[in-house]
């Protein structure tokens, strides 16, 4: 089991990935500045897969109900496998 966190979220909200019918959405570091645009957006099927992206240095995009989803540096996440934290 793999859960992926903000490690500061959002006050009083629950962040989660965003899921799209594409799958789960990242930005691509080497876009730089531009990798929050669309056309740069890179789509995984698992959280696994985004995991390993996110080590690699791709960012997240996490969102909550009622809130728009925002782009999240992998400093700021948490990869949570099994019960073992690991910062990404």
């Amino acid at each position: 089991m793999i859960r992926i966190e903000r490690v500061s979220p959002r006050e009083g909200v629950v962040e989660e990935p965003d899921f799209t019918s594409k799958g789960y959405r990242l930005g691509d570091p080497a876009q730089g500045n531009a990798k929050h645009h669309a056309e740069h957006t890179v789509y995984v099927k698992t959280l696994d897969e985004a995991a390993e992206l996110i080590e690699k240095g791709f960012s997240l995009w996490m969102g909550a109900k009622g809130k728009r989803a925002s782009l999240i540096s992998p400093q700021r996440l948490r990869i949570v496998r099994g019960g073992n934290a690991k910062k990404a």
